[in-house]
């Protein structure tokens, strides 16, 4: 492609000149002298080989020439102008596009709060959801397919309420707790225990268990197993599932029991029950993102996530 050597402030002097054909006038919007002007027209003509306008005594009007640039030129102003405009926008973090990788029920929970005051804030940014699990979502940050993960149970390295960072296999990552939630225990509706209000995890030992598989989420599962060997019983995994909706409608089926964050008791199903279980544990949710990502985009999210509309890591 050729590459036009057409300085920009000539065309912008044309253009001007086009629009008031009249040299003291154009020289008044442009803020210069009516001389720069002229020298300006006669340069571009230079360079098209051909007169842009004809000039008469108190007279200037395009010439064919001139006619057939001008819309060429408007645009060409048109665009640097939104271009230059995008540009601020994206280097400020006002637009763009962000990809949020997400835990499915944090659907549930925080993600929905998030995103809405993230759109009130910047609603030009483009956000690209996707839904996934913790460790897919780990490799997806490290790939750098997503820019921003929320997930629960960081990799180890991250300390509760504080940023912490993980530097296995590549790229370091930081994760900052969002919130925390209790585990609750997840019942068929006529099992018995689904009659108490408080259910202890030594009563579930004989119980078959549906839960995630432990590579979606190892610290998380590893969690709910170090709960049960904490209360005197390794869990007899009966069956697997990927989402907790699907672990919730194995339940309903009374193919066993679970533990689960609490923030799933917003699945309703009439045939699962949910029960506060003793003793009490809790899970945590973070957001993750690369400690080298300068995106102003994943500062304005981490911004968002504090609350600190000014934050900017």
């Amino acid at each position: 492609m050729e590459r036009p050597e057409l300085p920009l402030a000539q065309l912008h002097a044309f253009v001007v000149l086009a629009e008031e054909l009249h040299f003291g006038h154009a020289a008044a919007l442009l803020g210069i002298a009516q001389p720069p002007l002229s020298q300006q027209i006669r340069r571009l003509e230079d360079k098209v080989g051909h007169a842009l306008f004809t000039r008469e005594p108190g007279r200037v009007a395009l010439t064919a020439a001139g006619r057939e640039l001008l819309p060429a030129a408007r645009r060409a102003l048109t665009d640097l102008a939104d271009g230059l405009a995008a540009a601020r926008a994206v280097g400020s973090g006002r637009a763009g596009r962000l990809r949020i990788g997400f835990a499915a029920s944090l659907a549930l929970t925080v993600l929905p709060g998030l995103l809405r005051a993230f759109r009130e804030r910047l609603p030009d940014v483009r956000l690209d959801i996707r839904e996934m699990t913790t460790a897919p979502q780990i490799a997806a940050l490290r790939d750098k397919t997503i820019d921003v993960g929320l997930l629960r149970e960081p990799p180890a390295g991250d300390t509760a309420g504080d940023t912490g960072s993980d530097t296995a296999d590549g790229a370091e990552l930081c994760f900052r707790t969002v919130l925390t939630e209790p585990f609750v225990a997840v019942l068929p509706s006529a099992h018995p225990l689904a009659a108490l209000r408080t259910v202890r995890l030594a009563r579930l030992a004989d119980e078959p268990f549906v839960l995630l598989p432990r590579a979606a989420g190892p610290r998380l599962h590893d969690q709910i197993i170090g709960l049960c060997e904490a209360a005197g019983f390794t869990p007899w995994i009966a069956q697997r599932a990927v989402e907790w909706q699907t672990v919730c409608a194995l339940v309903e089926t009374g193919l066993g029991v679970s533990l689960a964050p609490a923030s799933i008791r917003r699945i309703r199903l009439k045939g699962v029950a949910f029960r506060t279980v003793e003793p009490n544990a809790r899970t945590r949710v973070a957001v993750g993102w690369r400690k080298d990502d300068r995106s102003p985009l994943v500062a304005q999210l981490l911004a968002t996530v504090s609350g600190d509309p000014g934050s900017a890591r």
